[in-house]
Parts: C-alpha cells; structure tokens; sequence
C-alpha cells in the first residue's frame, strides 16, 4: 500500500517547488537526505531498544550493527559512549559470550559483577570493541578537523579493527569514509593504476549513490511541476536505486512519494 506523504515530506516538496525543482546539492535535496537518515534511525533504534528493553538476551550482532551503521550515518560520526549503538553492542557481545563454546564458569583470573567469573570470549570480544572504539575516535576527529591528512595507514587499521570487532564493515561507515578520503587524498598524486580493490568497492559505492541522486532529482523535479505525468516505471526506478544506494527505502521518502502519487494517477 501507498504511503501517504508526510508533514515533513511536504514542506520538502513545497522547498523544491520554490527552488523549480530537486537538484543535486539543493536545499531539498539536503533536507531529503537527512530526512532519510533521521527517519532510518528512528526506525532502527526503535526496534533495538524494544528488545533492550524487553528482552535484552535476543540482541544479536546484527541488530548492534544496524543500529551502529543508522546512528552513524545520521551523526556523520562516530556514536559517542553511551548512544544506543555502544549498548547495542555491548549487549550482543555478552548475548555472544554467553553462548560461546566455552563453558560458563571458565575463569582467566577476572570477575565480573558480583564475582562471577568473567568469559575469555567475551572478554575478547569487548577488548576487540574498545580497539575499534579507539581507533573510531581518532580516525573520525581526523576526518572532521582535517581530512586532507587521513593516512592510507590509519584508514587500513580502523578497517582493520571494525572487522575483528563485528566480523563485517559496513558500507557507508566511518571506515568506508576514511578509505574514500584516502582514495581522494591520493588522487592528487597518484595514478588510477595506484588504486586498490577497495578503492575500487568505494568506486562502486559512489556509483550507485550518484545513479540514486541523478534519478532522484530528476523524479523530484517532476513532483514539483508535473506529478500527474509521473509514471510507475519511473517510481519503480528511483525505488530501485534507493535500495541499491542505501540497502533500503525509507518509508515516506522520495521513492515511497512517487510510488503514492502514481497510485493517485492511477485513481483518476
């Protein structure tokens, strides 16, 4: 079913009327992105602090990752200590532990609250967050303040890390944009023979988010002035690409508005 735009979705598309439409690096279009993002996190740590709150032993690496990966997207930086991300993820490497091959009761000379014996598994584990966590803040100041002097060296290790602490990296964080200001701090002294696959995976990445901004503005230029000529292939495209781009739609976002307005078409 059509999801009916919201308040929020309006004034974007009342911006992009005033503006003539949606264009790359407009004000509508920066209001649409972060409307995403906001609305993804909203949806994300909702669902994560549910079962915190409820049923804290369910929390799984996946939902930590998720919640990670919105919050990051969202703040541009790293999640402070404290932020729903850094419990998630606390959470589901005791949920972890607790489930390891190792029988409870394994000491290595620590003890947990209360004096029971801590697991060597989850100690692991939480020691292998902290690196990370380290690295994430250094690295991420970096990016912040000056960029320009993001190194190969500092953007492998904090890759590095987020591996060895999640078992994946994610497309998008801060590893992700610490590889991508490595690729364009090189560009300026290195040939494209120079690239690594990683850089390459980056490549691919920005590819797909500029297919999704291309699309996007041309189907919000359209809302604008004509929404009653949009066409469900069209819809269908900009949905596509917004997967493609973001592994996910937003609900109430520029796709879900012209997927509402075809079914409107439709109507009349």
């Amino acid at each position: 079913m059509a999801t009916k735009p919201t308040e929020v979705g309006q004034v974007i598309s009342d911006v992009a009327r005033a503006e003539g439409g949606t264009t790359k690096g407009s004000q509508s279009a920066q209001m649409q992105s972060e409307l995403s993002k906001q609305r993804n996190f909203d949806q994300v740590s909702s669902n994560v602090g549910s079962k915190l709150d409820a049923a804290p032993d369910s929390i799984t690496k996946e939902d930590a990752q998720a919640v990670h990966r919105a919050e990051t997207r969202l703040q541009g930086q790293q999640p402070p200590s404290g932020s729903i991300s850094s419990v998630a993820q606390h959470q589901a490497a005791v949920n972890e532990g607790a489930t390891s091959s190792t029988p409870k009761g394994t000491t290595t000379g620590s003890s947990g609250l209360n004096g029971a014996p801590v697991d060597p598994n989850l100690q692991s584990q939480l020691a292998r967050q902290a690196n990370f966590e380290d690295a994430a803040s250094k690295v991420g100041g970096k990016l912040v303040n000056e960029a320009g002097n993001v190194t190969k060296e500092e953007a492998d290790l904090l890759h590095s890390r987020e591996q060895r602490a999640f078992g994946v990296t994610e497309k998008g964080g801060l590893a992700s944009q610490a590889q991508h200001q490595v690729a364009e701090n090189e560009g300026a002294t290195s040939t494209p023979s120079n690239a690594t696959s990683s850089n390459r995976t980056t490549q691919s990445q920005m590819d797909r988010q500029a297919n999704y901004e291309d699309t996007a503005a041309k189907v919000g230029n359209k809302l604008a002035k004509d929404p009653e000529n949009i066409t469900k292939e069209e819809a269908d495209l900009l949905h596509s690409r917004e997967h493609r781009a973001l592994g996910h739609t937003e609900k109430g976002g520029l796709a879900a508005q012209a997927q509402h307005q075809v079914a409107e078409n439709t109507k009349s």
